[in-house]
């Protein structure tokens, strides 16, 4: 089938299902009638707009790519989702207590974000969750509504305790949970010494595991909470003090990531027994922190893999609720305030990495000679039998003598039995064994085990403009897999098999796993790249952690950000632009002074001329090129004349 009619056929529902937007997509992501990624951010889910039609305006506006774009309406349909999603829980199963979500600012802590969480959240009374000194200010900076919860964990030194605690007097509901035994030894101290009483919670560390990247979150062994022990010494410390009325929350938290709603339903049927035990040993109680958890269908297979979730947002809201009131019914206990640290789920949808693929190189199947010279070595004319003689009824055992006669070539050349010339021979005749067994798998009912992946082996290389280190560590560090496709040319049919390389000088700066329907794939499927066209992919669901967690490698800083809301009549309007890093700044980072640097390299310029290496007007020349270098962005920049 040639090239032509092959495009004729593919249509945007091939790329649909392709790619799986609609599966992980979560309605805000979908394919336009002229091959275009589309978001759809709105909760009405009637407006879309054009992620290339948004780059033509970024790029028109003097920035280059890689760039991160986020869509300030996605946090608001997230934040409304979830909190509408609980109350029809609420509602349909009668339940006497409300709902109030919170958000961890370690998941994303964007000053952008926060501002746009608390002002969304106003609403529904959404409040913050913090984990240190720093992330407690933020919160204080940003949260006026006096009805949110203020959920403080991690370690607590005296400046944060004694800043929790006139929080409280100020009227907020500023929660300091136990995290450690030790902890509360000091909030009682500052308590008396400030003579305000605290909100207290405790963490429980459940027995319950859940599967995932973050299994160890829970269990005997996870590093922060109490043991039920601890926690019964807690109370025994707040009756001593005349302060058990000033407990109140009970939380824990079992992951990040919770695919299996199994797993959640068994945490909060323990963690209800715990919650049910504090009420009757007296504690004020009335708050049920139930942790993160909520997960995000990365891939959109609607499974228990570890990038997936098998139930849905409804599902999930009804299922905590009604274990909650089937277990404290029991006890005639009333129901609590339900919180939720729904980071990730939150946040995930709100960002998308877009970049230019610069380079692409492939595997050269296509110069091997009929003829072959006549001195040419009998081990390469065996390979080449192999390929003659290769057919669907021999390929596992061609495949065989294929790997077997490549590794005696090596070791050939390497104790100098054949020249450079005939390794080259060698391993293009190899290529094209590979390439001929990749297409004659296709015509077999039963592919052996060796073969399942042959066609991997011949994956072309995309170069592209970004860092995996710094845009998506989780990609690297844990293998996190994220929604990976061109945003543009969908009604063409992607005929090359690729895997992706960063700029950085790393042999780990790639991407070669991606989202499948049964998991997981090695390569991705791409269009050819058009000579002085630009070709553009995007990294979609990267809001939580990515931004954060990102490091300095090859002193590639933080990219272009671009923040986009969308009006109800269809336009948008580019409502914060922030530029990336430029060299001096990572730089800097990292102790350089960029005019240190600057009088340093002048001086060498200098010796230069007095050497008469250079003439002082290339000195010149050579040191606008320095300032301008030290003023650029880290990242491949296209040239301008």
């Amino acid at each position: 089938m040639n090239l032509k009619h092959s495009m004729e056929r593919w249509t945007i529902e091939d790329s649909a299902d392709l790619y799986q937007i609609r599966e992980w997509g979560a309605g805000y992501f979908g394919i336009s009638e002229k091959g275009d990624v589309v978001v759809t951010p709105l909760r009405d889910k009637s407006v879309s707009v054009s992620l290339p039609e948004i780059i033509s305006g970024i790029v028109a506006r003097g920035y280059d790519m890689p760039m991160l774009l986020r869509f300030e309406d996605i946090l608001d349909s997230q934040i409304t989702q979830l909190h509408e999603s609980f109350r029809s829980a609420i509602a349909r199963f009668d339940y006497k207590g409300q709902y109030k979500g919170v958000y961890p600012i370690k998941v994303n802590q964007q000053k952008q974000v926060i501002e746009t969480i608390t002002r969304i959240g106003k609403f529904y009374h959404h409040g913050l969750e913090a984990g240190s000194k720093a992330e407690l200010i933020a919160a204080l900076t940003f949260l006026e509504d006096k009805e949110a919860c203020l959920v403080c964990n991690g370690y607590k030194d005296r400046e944060f305790i004694d800043l929790g605690l006139f929080a409280c007097k100020m009227g907020f509901k500023c929660f300091f949970v136990l995290e450690m035994p030790g902890e509360l030894d000091l909030i009682l101290e500052r308590s008396k010494a400030l003579g305000i009483k605290p909100l207290l919670g405790v963490r429980f560390k459940l027995s319950t595991q859940a599967g995932g990247h973050w299994t160890e979150s829970g269990g005997d062994r996870s590093i922060f909470g109490l043991t039920i022990s601890q926690v019964i010494e807690t109370i025994e410390k707040l009756k001593e003090a005349g302060m058990l009325d000033c407990l109140q929350l009970l939380h824990y938290h079992l992951g990040s990531q919770i695919p299996n709603i199994r797993d959640i339903r068994a945490s909060i049927q323990e963690a209800c027994r715990v919650y049910a035990g504090l009420v009757l040993e007296g504690a004020a109680m009335g708050y049920f922190d139930l942790g993160g958890g909520l997960a995000v269908d990365y891939d959109g297979s609607h499974t228990n893999y570890m990038n997936s979730r098998n139930y849905t947002l409804d599902e999930y809201c009804a299922d905590m609720i009604e274990a909650i009131m089937e277990i404290l019914s029991e006890y005639n206990i009333a129901h609590p305030t339900i919180i939720t640290e729904s980071g990730r789920a939150t946040v995930a949808y709100y960002s998308v990495l877009l970049f230019n693929i610069f380079d692409t190189s492939s595997i050269d199947t296509d110069s091997v000679p009929e003829e072959l010279p006549e001195n040419t070595p009998e081990i390469i004319l065996n390979m080449l039998e192999v390929l003659k003689s290769l057919n669907v009824r021999n390929l596992q055992e061609c495949y065989n003598d294929a790997l077997y006669y490549r590794d005696e070539i090596r070791q050939m050349f390497k104790i100098g039995d054949l020249t450079m010339r005939q390794r080259a021979l060698g391993d293009k005749i190899f290529w094209k064994i590979i390439q001929a067994l990749s297409e004659g798998v296709k015509d077999l009912k039963f592919v052996p085990k060796d073969l399942m992946d042959i066609e991997t082996a011949l994956c072309d290389t995309y170069y592209a403009n970004f860092s995996v280190f710094q845009s998506l560590p989780d990609s690297w560090a844990i293998g996190h897999l994220f929604p990976v496709m061109p945003v543009h040319r969908l009604a063409e049919k992607p005929e090359r098999n690729a895997i992706l390389a960063d700029i950085t000088c790393d042999c780990d700066g790639k991407i070669d796993r991606f989202i499948d329907k049964q998991g997981m794939r090695r390569a991705l499927k791409l269009h050819t790249i058009r000579e002085d066209e630009e070709y553009y992919l995007g990294v979609f669901l990267v809001g939580a952690y990515q931004e954060t967690l990102g490091d300095l490698h090859n002193l590639l800083g933080d990219t272009n950000v671009v923040s986009i809301r969308v009006h109800e009549d269809g336009n948008y309007s580019f409502v914060r632009e922030i530029e990336g890093d430029s060299v001096a700044d990572v730089l800097s980072y990292v102790e350089y002074d960029p005019k240190d640097m600057t009088k340093q390299f002048r001086a060498t310029a200098e010796q230069a001329v007095r050497e008469n290496l250079i003439t002082p007007r290339e000195r010149r020349e050579i040191m606008n090129m320095y300032e301008e270098g030290l003023r650029g962005y880290p990242y491949f920049e296209p040239y301008r004349s």
